[in-house]
C-alpha cells in the first residue's frame, strides 16, 4: 500500500477528540509537509537550474494534474501574472477533466492515460517547455500519459508524488519526491500531501521568477497592479527601494502605468521613463545590472 494510503498509527481514535485536540493533531500533521519538502530541496533546485536555460529561451511553464493536484497546479500558474506579470500565455495548466473540474469532482477523469496525452499534445509542447507533472499517488494515468507525450516532445519533465520510488517520478527527468506518509485522515491527500505539492510548487516558481530577474533584493518589482491594493503595493515597494517621498514616487509610477522595476531605475539614476525602460532592456530585466551599468 502507498505511503500516503496509509492509516496514521497516531489517532486511531480521531472521531473521539476534543476539539482543540482534533484541531491541534491537523496542524502538528502539516509540520510534516514542510520537512517533506526541505529534504526535497535538492531536487528543486536542480528544477530550476535544468528549467532556467529553457524559459529564459522562451519557453513555457505547464502544469498537469488530476484533484487536489491539479487544482494545486492552476493556483500556482494564475498566480504568476499578478505577482510577477509573467505572460499568461506561458504558465499553462492542464487538470483532468477540464476546467469545469476545478469546481466539481469529474470521476474518472485521472484514469485516462490517452486523455492526459492528448490534453498535453494539444498544447504543442517543444524542447523549451517545462512541464510540471503533479500526482501524490505518483501513479495517476491522465498525469503519466501527459508525461509520455511531453517526452516524446523533448520538453523538461518535473515530476512531483508524495511516495517514494513512483513511477511519475522516475519516469520524469527529475523527480521531486516529497514523501509525507499516513494522513491524518487515511487517504486524504488533501492534507499533508497537497500542503507540500503547494510548498514546493510555491518554492519552484518563485525561485525561478528570482532567476528570470523579476525580483530587486527581496522585493517584489515585476508588479504590474490591477486594483487598487496593487497599486498601494506598488507604491510602497517603490518608495522602499528608492527612498523616494509618496508624491514623487507616485508621479513616476503614473507615468510608467505602474511598472515598479522601471519606477525603481528612473527614480534612482535620475532617467526619464523611457530611458529606464532602456536600461532595463539592456541589463535583460535585472534592476540590480541596471543600477550598477546605466547605458
Amino acid at each position: 500500500m502507498l505511503n500516503t494510503e496509509q492509516a496514521s498509527s497516531l489517532h486511531t481514535e480521531l472521531d473521539l477528540y476534543a476539539l482543540p485536540e482534533l484541531v491541534d493533531a491537523f496542524v502538528q500533521d502539516q509540520l510534516q509537509a514542510v520537512q517533506a519538502v526541505q529534504a526535497a530541496a535538492p531536487q528543486l533546485a536542480a528544477a530550476v537550474a535544468a528549467a532556467l536555460p529553457r524559459i529564459a529561451a522562451g519557453g513555457r511553464l505547464i502544469y498537469v494534474g488530476a484533484g487536489t493536484s491539479g487544482r494545486l497546479g492552476v493556483l500556482d500558474s494564475v498566480e504568476l501574472y499578478p505577482t510577477f506579470s509573467w505572460p499568461q500565455e506561458r504558465a499553462l495548466a492542464l487538470l483532468a477533466g477540464g476546467r469545469s473540474a476545478m469546481f466539481v469532482a469529474v470521476e474518472g477523469a485521472e484514469d485516462d492515460g490517452p486523455q492526459g496525452a492528448a490534453d498535453l499534445a494539444g498544447l504543442q509542447p517543444d524542447a523549451n517547455d517545462v512541464v510540471l507533472l503533479l500526482a501524490a499517488s505518483g501513479a495517476t494515468p491522465y498525469v503519466l500519459g501527459a508525461l509520455r507525450a511531453a517526452r516524446a516532445a523533448g520538453a523538461l519533465c518535473l515530476g512531483f508524488a508524495n511516495n517514494p520510488g513512483a513511477p511519475l517520478t522516475a519516469q520524469a527527468d527529475i523527480g521531486i519526491t516529497l514523501d509525507t506518509g499516513a494522513e491524518v485522515i487515511s487517504g486524504s491527500t488533501r492534507l499533508k500531501a497537497g500542503s507540500a505539492q503547494k510548498m514546493a510548487l510555491n518554492t519552484f516558481s518563485s525561485a525561478l521568477m528570482v532567476r528570470l530577474n523579476k525580483v530587486y533584493g527581496n522585493l517584489m518589482v515585476d508588479l504590474r497592479p490591477s486594483n487598487a491594493k496593487l497599486r498601494q503595493r506598488a507604491l510602497a515597494l517603490t518608495m522602499r527601494a528608492t527612498g523616494a517621498d509618496p508624491l514623487r514616487a507616485a508621479a513616476v509610477l503614473a507615468q510608467c502605468e505602474h511598472h515598479v522595476k522601471v519606477a525603481i531605475v528612473a527614480l534612482k539614476l535620475g532617467l526619464t521613463v523611457a530611458q529606464a525602460r532602456a536600461a532595463l532592456d539592456a541589463a535583460q530585466g535585472s534592476v540590480r545590472q541596471a543600477l550598477q551599468h546605466p547605458s
